[in-house]
Parts: structure tokens; C-alpha cells; sequence
């Protein structure tokens, strides 16, 4: 059975990553199996300094889903090279640092710090607000998403990858502007805008009104997206969004997907990636799949 997958040049033992704020730096799961096992892990998202991140309430739970706000925390870019890095290199899972800013300078500065570390590729996470744009996230348009990739592009000496957020009228097009503009690969997708009321208190139920929404109820709009931006690419894809089994994980690599995240499922099951990892490898065993890559794009549509 051969579960590798090569992207941009980086082989990955198995098509399976763990989703940047949701696996921390992976130290935490690691006392619960070996993270090594994996793929690749993705850090938090980083930014050039520490941030506390947004006040609580920031996290609720939504059927088949939940909501987060959490704001980014994160001990900062260089925290992260001291104390985390070598740690996670250690594991042998290809490590993805993912890397967000406030303001064109804040990305291209840091893609130049983790450019000059050992981290095997990077991760643009363009959902962020655009202070010099009113906060609207560089990602929900084509030319938004086409100057900050070309920007990055200039300094950056590692894979990259960028990250896409669902949020826009047509997601292909945002994809075909970040391959244009020099992304390595994409993923996708980044959370869904949403709420949360409590009907006693009249309140939202998350501090800053509004969050993002992951798991299990975001996976049809996952999917239909990243078949979307298979037919409009010719980059690498990386799909995320509700994937919770072996065979969600199947399903998006038919769809297009090259490799998986898997987000969610971490917070309430701590062994949620390692077992996603088996079931598909159970999965191709049984389906008489020899090599998990002849299942990208692999959809039959009539």
C-alpha cells in the first residue's frame, strides 16, 4: 500500500495534515500517539508578534459543527523558531508553517523570518482583516487575493501554499488568481462566517458577535469547492472542512484533493487524525487501491 503523496516537491508519508488551530504545535497530541505518524502538521497561525487573541466567550459548540473567534493567539513568529520548531521537525511529519499578518508588510515580513528556517513549506492564511482596507480579508476577491500571493511570492524561498477562504461569490477564480500569482498550492477550505444566539439571554453567544464555522456541517461546501477549483487549477489542493473519517477523507480526494486536513475532529477526539489515517488506509486495502493517489480527481461525473 503506498500512501505517499508528493506536493510541491515535498513527499509526505500519507496524504493526511493536521489543520493549522487545531493541533497547536502538536506537543500536546503527542502524548497520546506518535504525531509523526502523520503527513505533515500545520502550526497555529503566526503572526510577527505574540497575541492573547479575541476575550471569551470565543468558542461554542453548533450542531455538527462549532464556532470559533479565537483571534489568532499565538506566542509569535519567533517564539515559534526558538521553541516549537525544532520540536516539531523532530516528529519526522512534514511541518507547514502558517502565516497571517494585519497588513501587506506584516506578511511579507514574516515569510521572510520562516523563509530562513527549516520549515518545509508555508502556509498564507489570507482570511485575515486588512487593516488598510477597512478590515475586508485580502481573500474575498480575485485582485485582493492576486497582489498579497504576488507580494509574498518576491520574498518567499519555501512552498507555498495558500489558503482560501469560502466566504466569496466564486472561489475558482480566487484560486486561479493565487496560481497566477505564483501559489506553489492551494487549500481550502477556512471557516464559514456564522453565529450563534442564546435565545434566554438575547445575546450572541461569542464575544465578537461573529465566528467562523468548522466540522461536520461545513463538509458539503467543502467539497463542492474544491471540485470547483480542480477544474480551474493546475496547483496541488489541499481540502479541509468537516473531514472526521477515513472515507470523508476519500471524498475529497476524489474531489481533487492531493492531501487532507483534519481540523475539527481534533478538539474532541485527541486521536482523530491517526485514526482517520488508518480507516483510509483500511479503505484502499479493501478496495483493492494500490497507490492512495490514483483517487485524486478520481469524481465520476455523468
Amino acid at each position: 500500500m503506498n500512501m505517499k503523496t508528493v506536493i510541491c516537491g515535498v513527499e509526505f508519508k500519507n496524504p493526511i495534515i493536521t489543520a493549522s488551530g487545531t493541533f497547536g504545535f502538536g506537543r500536546e497530541y503527542n502524548n497520546f500517539y506518535d504525531v509523526g505518524l502523520l503527513g505533515g502538521i500545520c502550526s497555529k497561525g503566526l503572526t510577527l508578534e505574540p497575541r492573547q487573541g479575541n476575550q471569551p466567550v470565543r468558542i461554542a459548540e453548533t450542531p455538527s459543527g462549532m464556532l470559533n473567534s479565537v483571534g489568532l493567539q499565538n506566542p509569535g513568529v519567533h517564539y515559534f523558531i526558538q521553541n516549537e520548531l525544532p520540536f516539531m521537525k523532530e516528529t519526522g511529519a512534514v511541518v507547514i508553517a502558517n502565516a497571517a499578518g494585519a497588513c501587506e508588510s506584516d506578511y511579507v515580513r514574516i515569510v521572510e523570518i520562516l523563509s530562513e528556517t527549516n520549515v518545509d513549506m508555508i502556509e498564507l492564511n489570507i482570511s485575515c482583516p486588512n487593516v488598510k482596507k477597512g478590515g475586508m480579508a485580502f481573500g474575498v476577491d480575485p485582485e485582493g487575493v492576486g497582489h498579497i500571493v504576488g507580494a509574498v511570492r518576491k520574498v518567499c524561498r519555501k512552498p507555498l501554499i495558500v489558503k482560501l477562504t469560502p466566504n466569496v461569490s466564486d472561489i475558482a477564480k480566487n484560486a486561479l488568481a493565487a496560481q497566477n500569482a505564483g501559489a506553489d498550492a492551494i487549500s481550502l477550505i477556512n471557516t464559514v462566517a456564522a453565529m450563534a444566539v442564546d435565545y434566554k439571554t438575547r445575546r450572541p453567544i461569542l464575544k465578537a458577535v461573529t465566528g467562523g464555522l468548522s466540522g461536520p456541517a461545513v463538509k458539503p461546501i467543502a467539497l463542492r469547492m474544491v471540485y470547483e477549483c480542480y477544474k480551474a487549477v493546475t496547483i496541488p489542493i489541499i481540502g479541509m472542512g468537516g473531514i472526521m473519517s477515513g472515507k470523508d477523507a476519500a471524498e475529497f480526494m476524489l474531489c481533487g484533493s492531493s492531501a487532507v486536513q483534519v481540523g475539527t475532529a481534533n478538539i474532541f477526539e485527541p486521536n482523530a487524525a491517526i485514526n482517520i489515517l488508518n480507516e483510509l488506509t483500511k479503505l484502499c486495502e479493501s478496495d483493492n487501491i494500490n497507490n492512495v493517489q490514483t483517487l485524486v480527481g478520481g469524481i465520476q461525473i455523468d
